[in-house]
């Protein structure tokens, strides 16, 4: 992704790195954290919370791999002591990572917000048309379609399989919207009618739980956005010009940056899941004392 002949600054390079060498340890770690409060939290459906683990566990691995590999790779510009040849193999894994776990990541976080259209709309017949079972083969198909685009992109062209992951990506920031709309219009109505809200299944308390929920959702989704904008309009201008490297680079390091905050969301969003989160920084300073 990168060429030798670069032209990104010192100053700009070391800058970069270091970002993403900062950001690599608050995604590992807040997302480790979030893995472990899931498994204490209860209040959340079993399907959606898999597909929270799901989101947390492709953060997490950002955090891991790729924003250390981006570090390096951007560094390097500077210290110039990977080979080339090496540094092909550093490229190569960076874009087949990139394509798997944001393409998951993304597919993930629009099946979060359809498990939240479609809790408000079945009512009752929610916990029996979405299913763990259910939900499972569409996690699986999530990171063998992340897999396919990754092989792709490394085997066939780069090119073509970025082009398809950025149309897929509008395409799901899409049915986000179209969810999030439906979900705000139908919320409006339950708020005239009361009585329908307990006759569909959704008691006072469930549906304030419910709104944070959603709530919470909503801000990893306008976050998620954020973060991917300036990467597809520097996708686009890669394609009408080469000479675009530091605008490359610099929104690669936000695309990045999304797994880092989204621990943060969580926590802010979700009483739950930030109280679940200080149970277990209280446990581990007892064990480390």
């Amino acid at each position: 992704m990168v060429n030798q002949t670069s032209t990104l600054t010192p100053g700009l390079s070391i800058f970069l790195s270091s970002m993403n060498f900062v950001f690599s340890v608050a995604a590992f770690v807040g997302n480790i954290l979030i893995m472990i409060a899931l498994c204490k939290v209860s209040a959340i459906h079993p399907p959606t919370k898999l597909l929270y683990r799901c989101l947390a566990l492709t953060d997490l691995c950002v955090g891991l791999f790729l924003q250390p590999l981006l570090a390096i790779r951007i560094l390097n510009i500077v210290t110039k002591t990977i080979t080339p040849e090496n540094m092909f193999y550093f490229i190569e894994a960076n874009s087949s990572l990139s394509f798997i776990l944001c393409g998951v990541s993304v597919a993930t976080s629009t099946a979060i917000s359809l498990d939240r259209l479609l809790a408000l709309i079945l009512g009752l017949r929610y916990r029996i048309v979405v299913t763990l079972k259910r939900v499972t083969v569409a996690v699986i198909c999530f990171w063998l379609i992340g897999i396919l685009f990754g092989m792709m992109g490394s085997f066939v062209s780069f090119r073509i399989a970025l082009n398809g992951a950025v149309i897929l990506g509008i395409l799901a920031l899409g049915i986000s919207l179209f969810s999030y709309v439906k979900i705000f219009l139908r919320l409006r109505q339950h708020q005239s009618r009361v009585q329908e809200q307990q006759n569909e299944g959704l008691t006072s308390l469930k549906m304030q739980r419910y709104k944070r929920t959603v709530s919470s959702i909503a801000w990893v989704q306008v976050t998620l956005l954020a973060c991917y904008v300036p990467f597809i309009v520097a996708t686009v201008l890669r394609g009408i010009t080469r000479d675009n490297e530091i605008a490359w680079n610099a929104s690669v390091t936000m695309l990045y940056l999304n797994s880092s905050l989204n621990p943060l969301l969580y926590c802010w969003k979700m009483r739950e899941m930030k109280q679940a989160v200080k149970d277990t920084l209280a446990q581990s300073c007892c064990e480390s004392t």
